[in-house]
């Protein structure tokens, strides 16, 4: 990693010994989630991924390992309310056609990103699309409350499952771009994700233990916001701590990331919704 000297202040409390993944295992309710694999194929600078819970302190890794401690399970309950009130002009509620409750959508989120009629839809548009389309209500706000307790709700039903994202057919030319946008510098740093998240995953930069910024456990608890944290919220900041101008949450740069860093998690079970620092 080719860094100025004026850009080294980025990454003060890199210096010294690298503070590796740990070899914890997490398990919650007698289920044992798969945190380390082989890399997929189409990762070229990573033989091994590791869920970011791995690189967590002990305290934070507690809170996520008994559903009675994490503060993410208050929002999935919201989540339920929301999936059973009637909202809009058409007097019907997301269970109005999902009778089987949120069960019905268990492996949907191990697959998301993907191609819908040629375009690349996330969790976020297939909840607005339908809330529209269907309940003749308004979209929920991207990173809203609502719309993360939706999307947590959602996701919760493929939590342990493998992390499956097509990235070949219509989904190709969207992970190129993906791709593209992860290896770029951007703002007066002039710093790509791949510096933190391939480069030095396992050092720490200030406070923080630099993980392999794998999403398999988004939207998640982020006990710095005491709050949710979508997908899109976490690439707005990164970008604006380059010190640049960042990309719009909802924007098909940040879907075209989504779908890139997503699939750098294939195999990795999905926790969602994990707690992270």
């Amino acid at each position: 990693m080719n860094l100025k000297p004026w850009m080294a202040a980025a990454f003060i409390g890199m210096a010294g010994a690298a503070f590796a993944q740990d070899d914890n295992t997490l398990s919650i309710d007698g289920e044992t989630f798969v945190t380390e694999t082989a890399a997929p194929a189409h990762l070229e600078n990573l033989s091994t991924i590791y869920s970011g819970w791995r690189f967590r302190t002990p305290e934070t890794q507690a809170l996520q390992i008994d559903d009675f401690d994490n503060p993410a399970m208050i929002f999935v309950d919201q989540g339920m309310d929301m999936f059973n009130a009637v909202d809009g002009t058409e007097g019907k509620s997301c269970a109005s056609c999902h009778t089987g409750g949120p069960e019905e959508f268990a492996g949907l989120h191990a697959t998301m990103p993907k191609v819908v009629d040629g375009k690349l839809v996330v969790m976020e548009d297939l909840i607005n699309t339908h809330r529209q389309d269907v309940m003749g209500a308004e979209p929920l706000k991207w990173s809203g409350a609502d719309m993360q307790a939706l999307v947590a709700l959602i996701g919760l039903q493929s939590r342990g499952m493998p992390m499956d994202v097509a990235i070949d057919g219509d989904a190709a030319p969207f992970w190129e771009k993906g791709k593209e946008i992860y290896y770029t510098r951007y703002g007066q740093l002039e710093l790509s994700c791949s510096n933190c998240h391939e480069d030095n995953y396992g050092n720490m930069i200030r406070a923080d233990h630099l993980s392999q910024g794998q999403i398999n456990g988004f939207p998640t608890y982020r006990l710095k916001q005491a709050k949710l944290i979508s997908r899109h919220n976490r690439f707005r900041g990164c970008i604006r701590d380059t010190r640049a101008e960042t990309f719009a949450e909802g924007s098909d740069e940040f879907k075209a990331l989504e779908l890139y860093v997503a699939s750098r998690a294939n195999g990795l079970d999905i926790e969602t919704p994990a707690v992270r620092q």
